[in-house]
């Protein structure tokens, strides 16, 4: 599917001005579940996406979690379910039986069963299937999800694969493939199994790809799965919300732990607090534990259940703090979060606006900590001016 002209990053120009979803011309069932939700007017990522991806666009969507994005892929998936026949007649030598419609791909449990969400509420009056596909469970339910032939499937690249390799899935009518936070993807090492889901789907498709980033490989690989894809990017990259207070702790190495348990002791709301390594995250929250505060890791190498269980904890306030890397800092959407600390310096400007994002969410006010070493100044002082925040 390779286009022969190369990509502009030149954003698409598109009018991002709210307008009522009841003026869109979606199908009756879809407007109900709209209003369902409280959706009255379009956000500016779904202004930009939503008409677009109706017509069949193939586009590359650049745009922060929080920012009303899924909304803005689901509303015309559903559309598009509802309204056009499924076009893949069965090819010779395919199996038979029901065939999914749509695939999304998303790069965690947490961000696969948001978007299942999405779909569940906007999709309550219609007839429209899906299932959710990730690892950390029982594969049962999911292969007979899978072998049934919902509409949609959400998916996890790794446990996909695990599906298709068992020949659960039958992704031969595939019409709209989704990937949500592709830099995501590629930076967790997913894109290997991506691409070859994507061979395993048909050439002729429409093809949505959300970013917060868009890195130089992403737009190699745009150019190789899509079709002279539009460029929409609402909002400036690389730039935290204004909502948020951001301060700089100069500390020593050695003085740090001290300095975040007696930040910690604080009455303050939930704290979400990011280490730069698996270990460094279940070591720091032991020793928290161990001080007497209430909290969790999060990061890759726990199982599905346990990341399930310091979620939940998290949002249900069992745990005040959860210690996370940066699988968390995009995809995870939750509320309430008072503060956001960098125990350890993010590795780029891009990575410090997704960790900080998880605060200040939907113009709530919050805030942002970042622990200094004397050797990090210099690194600081280029990452605070390449992000454009103001020291408090």
């Amino acid at each position: 599917m390779a286009s022969p002209t190369p990509i502009s990053l030149q954003p698409t120009s598109v009018d991002t001005a709210p307008v009522a979803f009841a003026s869109l011309g979606l199908d009756h069932r879809l407007l109900e579940g709209t209003r369902d939700l409280g959706y009255k007017e379009t956000r500016p990522i779904q202004s930009a996406v939503i008409h677009l991806a109706l017509a069949g666009e193939d586009l590359i969507g650049c745009a922060e979690t929080g920012t009303g994005k899924t909304c803005a892929f689901v509303v015309p998936t559903l559309q598009h379910l509802l309204t056009k026949p499924a076009r893949h007649a069965h090819a010779d030598g395919a199996p038979g039986g029901p065939r999914s419609r749509v695939l999304v791909l998303a790069p965690t449990r947490e961000l696969a069963v948001q978007i299942e969400d999405e779909i569940h509420g906007l999709a309550y009056h219609t007839n429209v299937t899906s299932a959710a596909i990730y690892g950390g469970v029982e594969m049962g339910g999911q292969e007979r999800a899978l072998k049934a032939g919902v509409d949609i499937i959400v998916a996890t690249p790794g446990r996909l694969m695990d599906h298709m390799r068992q020949q659960n899935a039958n992704l031969s009518g595939i019409e709209l493939l989704i990937l949500d936070e592709a830099d995501r993807m590629m930076d967790m090492g997913f894109w290997p199994d991506v691409r070859r889901i994507i061979d395993a789907l048909p050439a002729e498709r429409q093809t949505l790809l959300f970013s917060a980033t868009v890195p130089e490989e992403i737009v190699k690989q745009a150019r190789e799965i899509q079709r002279d894809p539009k460029y929409i990017q609402v909002g400036q990259r690389s730039r935290a919300a204004k909502s948020i207070t951001h301060r700089a702790e100069f500390v020593e190495e050695s003085g740090k732990l001290e300095w975040l348990i007696q930040h910690l002791r604080r009455p303050e709301g939930p704290v979400l607090v990011f280490s730069r390594t698996k270990i460094g995250a279940d070591r720091l929250a032991q020793r928290l534990q161990a001080a007497g505060i209430r909290c969790a890791a999060l990061h890759a190498d726990r199982t599905q259940d346990q990341r399930r269980v310091a979620v939940e904890g998290f949002k249900g306030g069992r745990y005040k703090v959860l210690v996370a890397t940066d699988i968390a800092a995009r995809g995870l959407d939750i509320s309430g979060i008072h503060t956001v600390i960098n125990y350890e310096l993010p590795d780029s400007p891009e990575t410090y606006v997704h960790r900080v994002g998880r605060t200040g969410r939907a113009d709530e006010v919050g805030n942002a900590i970042t622990l200094v070493t004397p050797a990090e100044r210099d690194v600081w002082t280029s990452m605070e001016k390449s992000v454009g925040v103001a020291l408090e």
